[in-house]
């Protein structure tokens, strides 16, 4: 028995001729200059990625508006404003941009960041971040003594919370020194491992010296941290490796360039 192409075939068939038609011939012509058709299929694919479908009506509004800069582009040189340094630096740099943008492009075609990439990296983060997580508070002061002094008073019962409001840490000082949920690993090292060794309800019961001057710190709860899954985090990692990637691409590029 025969079979004939489907409906849908047909369409998606005639779709790609008029896709075809539309990218082979001039977008328009405006004062006997031709824009040309690779401009439509640029602006075309933006708005796609953008989420706008395929129709007459978006071609249409592609043209127009290709229609319009052109219009504008040439009383603008009518008027020798692209003769003008400061115009002249400007294309200069849009064009490199867009040839900067291909380039990254290209390379990351060529050098993707892999599932493994991905799943080895997911590992090495989660072992770093520990199988705790903490609820620290800290007042932050200029030097050992003052430190010493607020220990002193803690000691004699005042609050934690009060003492708090003389810390040099504009972040935390207004809501009693409370840091919030973390891992230890998003601290420097002598805060981080005096915060591991403290008991619940439990403050410092020495100062804490860091760059940033001198800690005393009060750990309120401590929970089981639960890393959330691989595939939920995919997405971020990705980016964040790709731009890894190109940032030491670019790097290894100036290393080699013969700058003056």
């Amino acid at each position: 028995m025969k079979r004939f192409p489907s409906r849908l075939a047909l369409g998606l068939v005639a779709g790609l001729i008029a896709q075809a038609a539309w990218a082979a011939a001039p977008t328009a012509t405006v004062n006997g200059k031709a824009i040309p058709a690779e401009r439509a299929t640029v602006m075309l694919n933006e708005q796609r990625a953008q989420g706008a479908q395929d129709s007459p009506e978006l071609q249409q509004a592609v043209r127009e508006e290709l229609v319009r800069r052109e219009v504008l582009a040439q009383e603008a040189a009518k008027k020798g404003l692209d003769k003008k340094d400061d115009v002249q630096a400007q294309m200069d740099l849009a064009r490199q941009a867009v040839l900067i943008r291909a380039y990254l492009q290209d390379y990351m075609r060529a050098n993707p960041v892999t599932d493994a990439d991905l799943k080895k990296e997911y590992e090495t983060i989660k072992s770093s971040m520990g199988s705790k997580e903490y609820k620290p508070r800290h007042v932050l002061v200029e030097t050992e003594d003052e430190a010493k002094a607020i220990i002193t008073k803690l000691r004699a019962g005042e609050k934690f919370e009060e003492l708090a409001k003389q810390s040099k840490d504009p972040g935390s000082k207004d809501r009693g020194g409370e840091l919030g949920w973390s891992n230890p690993g998003m601290y420097v090292k002598p805060f981080a491992d005096a915060l591991v060794k403290l008991e619940k309800g439990q403050y410092s019961a020495t100062p804490v010296k860091t760059d940033f001057g001198y800690h005393v710190i009060r750990l309120d709860d401590v929970r089981d941290l639960k890393a959330p899954p691989f595939e939920e985090v995919k997405p971020q990692l990705q980016q964040r490796m790709q731009q890894q990637k190109v940032e030491q691409h670019i790097m290894e590029l100036r290393s080699k360039a013969k700058i003056q």
